[in-house]
């Protein structure tokens, strides 16, 4: 009797360290492998505020996405289904909310926000909702492609032209943002989806690790260790200074 072929699972790891420099981690993230649901957020804000700002958004977006919980394991979609990436934008927003209103009932807070790029695998489909400076790259047959965009004040300038390339990775106001979570009610979350392929690495990283390695580095890492890499590309970016927290979460497409 022929054997029964077992689908291939989803693989993921995530890991986060607070760095060479800082005193606390104002990082968090989240790997969730029975809804392949992935998320990091990098927290800014004075005193505890970025720390309570970026575990907020995490469990606001999860606990979200739990109460619409019929739309995300939804069967029957066709892809992209703007619907789904419409949720993972409403989830981001929610969160925003519930950090503006903390913020609001404890003056210390004031002021504290968070990056959040978010990643959900559905039917071969990769869906992402994005602000900040955090990154979703997509590694493929030995290429690295950055899939986010920087809602940075340099990421700006570079897009219009004004800086180079060079010029913006050495820029002294290369971590200011122009978006971010908590920092009003509301926020204009980019929001898109596409294809997935055997083989795929997805990663979601903070600008603790992306702005120590270049493209090169992070691709030869995901490549060699697969899911692994996490922690050799921690490790690298602190060996680079490790200046901020640094976190990284990769997903493997099962071949």
């Amino acid at each position: 009797m022929a054997g029964v072929l077992q689908k291939k699972k989803i693989e993921a790891l995530g890991a986060t360290d607070v760095g060479r420099i800082r005193q606390s981690n104002q990082d968090a993230f989240w790997v969730d492998l029975n809804d392949h649901l992935f998320v990091v957020a990098d927290g800014m804000g004075g005193h505890a505020g970025g720390e309570v700002a970026s575990q907020l958004c995490i469990q606001e977006i999860t606990s979200y996405l739990r109460s619409h919980e019929r739309m995300m394991k939804g069967t029957s979609r066709t892809h992209p289904d703007l619907r789904l990436g419409s949720v993972l934008a409403a989830a981001i927003n929610h969160a925003s909310m519930k950090i503006y209103e903390k913020a609001l009932e404890e003056p210390d807070l004031k002021g504290m926000g968070t990056t959040s790029t978010l990643l959900k695998l559905s039917d071969g489909h990769a869906y992402c909702a994005h602000v900040g400076d955090s990154r979703l790259y997509l590694v493929r047959e030995g290429f690295i492609y950055q899939i986010t965009h920087d809602h940075s004040l340099v990421n700006e300038q570079l897009r219009a032209g004004l800086i180079s390339k060079e010029q913006a990775r050495l820029h002294e106001r290369k971590n200011v943002i122009t978006r971010s979570v908590g920092y009003q009610e509301q926020e204009d979350v980019d929001s898109f989806a596409f294809p997935t392929q055997p083989g795929d690495l997805l990663l979601v990283c903070s600008d603790g690790l992306h702005g120590k390695l270049t493209d090169e580095e992070i691709s030869n890492q995901c490549r060699k260790l697969n899911c692994s890499a996490v922690h050799s590309l921690i490790a690298a970016a602190n060996a680079n200074g490790g200046d901020d927290n640094i976190t990284a979460v990769i997903v493997l497409i099962p071949i």
